[in-house]
């Protein structure tokens, strides 16, 4: 068998495990998973790939919603689906009685530990209003091709 270059696949893993530091100095010396939160964002928002950290721009507002968002639970470990490193919230994430009249269509989770609420990922779906209700985001499958965070 031929040599091949790749990634290693448990390096991915690590990597969501916060085990590497490429950097000239290690800022976290954190032994202790990090907490995340999600929060949701207008329609008319501009969340995407170049985020870089959670801000209050565009995020919703509304009568039972704090700015933040809600705390996302990380009961499952980050692992491998093939050569894909994935990870799902252990528990879907639910904004209880909540009035959000104004459109939104966007979560973006992000490190609630770290100083600067580093953000990991945006989400979007169709756009939503809730009067007085219960908006869940239901978290899909945890597999390479479904986990809501995917390094492959």
């Amino acid at each position: 068998m031929a040599n091949s270059q790749a990634m290693c696949s448990q390096f991915k893993v690590d990597l969501m495990n916060g085990l590497h530091a490429f950097g000239a100095s290690v800022v976290r010396g954190a032994t202790t998973k990090d907490a995340y939160k999600a929060a949701l964002y207008l329609a008319s928002a501009s969340r995407g790939a170049g985020d870089t950290v959670y801000n209050t721009t565009g995020e919703v507002s509304g009568a039972g919603y704090t700015a933040g968002g809600v705390a996302v639970t990380t009961a499952t470990a980050p692992t491998l689906d093939g050569t894909t490193a994935i990870f799902t919230p252990s528990a879907s994430i639910v904004y209880t009685s909540v009035t959000l009249s104004t459109a939104f269509d966007a979560v973006l989770i992000y490190n609630d530990t770290s100083a600067s609420k580093l953000a990991v990922s945006v989400h979007t779906f169709g756009s939503q209003t809730v009067t007085a209700g219960t908006f869940t985001l239901t978290m899909p499958a945890n597999d390479a091709s479904n986990a809501l965070v995917r390094i492959a």
